[in-house]
């Protein structure tokens, strides 16, 4: 990047992962089928639970939000990189950057919420299974689910607002296919203190507390597994966990995964790596674990396809 008047410019570069247009031309049609089955994937989820009163239970009403944040998660930047290819174009908006990496950020924290939220719920079930349509009622489910929009769209924002204060130089090539933030700032021609100051402090609290909440309820579940006598209904118990646990290790372990990338040189093909599967293979993701492990959305889905299959 050559030197030049440090400026609040119109446009940056995005370089994608590629410059050969017949890899080009073969990350379009990945991509382009990844983000179809996962959109597929889950709006399926979401009209199964939607339409199967069985399944009006406040566990499949964390999901269907789930469903709809990983949605809107993979939608803030996998178009865009499709537009690009296709139009082989690299150029994004300054504008267009910085609401790609506000709404980035608010679905990817709202996805860790909801997964905080849904970890409470299995210990509710679980810990306190007589008690389970006291604690969470409809009321408390409403709350907490408006509590988790809240905290992403108004979380987000610090690390968007510091961004508006940078400066760059006369061109700005970001090695990536979206507009993330550490990224950016590694480009920033003025002071970032304060930005990475707002970054580290937002990773901390929005990273950290999810994490140790979820920590907490499954110890206070462990804890109470053991204490069943009979080994199917240990078994019994932990499997209404299953599906749960293993979206939190996906979705923590690619998250670890880009957080120990950023650390490395921008041509770190690790890093990429690990934003790919975060950003995009992880939402698609989410639905096949919860159709092939939770027998009653089995159940859900099959009659949501007969349904659909007999009205066409």
């Amino acid at each position: 990047m050559e030197p030049g008047n440090h400026t609040r410019i119109a446009e940056f570069y995005l370089l994608g992962l590629s410059e050969n247009p017949e890899v080009q031309s073969a990350l379009f049609g990945l991509f382009l089928s990844l983000y179809l089955v996962t959109i597929f994937g889950n709006v399926l989820i979401i009209l199964a639970i939607v339409s199967d009163p069985t399944l009006h239970t406040p566990m499949y009403l964390f999901l269907s939000n789930l469903s709809f944040s990983d949605i809107c998660f993979i939608s803030a930047t996998v178009p865009k990189m499709l537009l690009n290819i296709q139009t082989q174009s690299k150029h994004i908006t300054y504008a267009g950057c910085i609401t790609q990496m506000y709404f980035f950020m608010v679905f990817g924290l709202l996805d860790n919420l909801l997964l905080t939220v849904m970890a409470y719920d299995r210990f509710v079930a679980i810990c306190h299974p007589l008690h389970y349509t006291v604690l969470m009622s409809p009321k408390l489910c409403s709350q907490l689910l408006l509590l988790a929009w809240l905290i992403s769209i108004l979380g987000a924002l610090p690390e968007s607002l510091t961004a508006l204060r940078l400066s760059f130089c006369a061109v700005v090539e970001i090695p990536h296919y979206f507009c993330e933030l550490p990224e950016i700032l590694k480009l920033a021609c003025s002071d970032t203190f304060v930005n990475n100051v707002v970054l580290y402090i937002e990773t901390g609290i929005m990273g950290f507390l999810p994490l140790a909440g979820i920590l907490f309820s499954y110890s206070q579940i462990v804890t109470s597994v053991l204490q069943i006598s009979t080994a199917g209904g240990k078994y019994k118990a932990f499997s209404t966990c299953g599906s749960h646990l293993s979206v939190v290790s996906l979705f923590y372990g690619t998250c670890l995964g880009v957080y120990l990338s950023s650390t490395w040189t921008q041509a770190s093909w690790a890093g990429v790596i690990a934003s790919v599967l975060y950003t995009v293979v992880t939402p698609m993701m989410n639905p096949f674990i919860y159709s092939l492990r939770n027998r009653d959305m089995k159940r859900a889905l099959n009659m949501l396809l007969r349904n659909l299959s007999s009205s066409s």
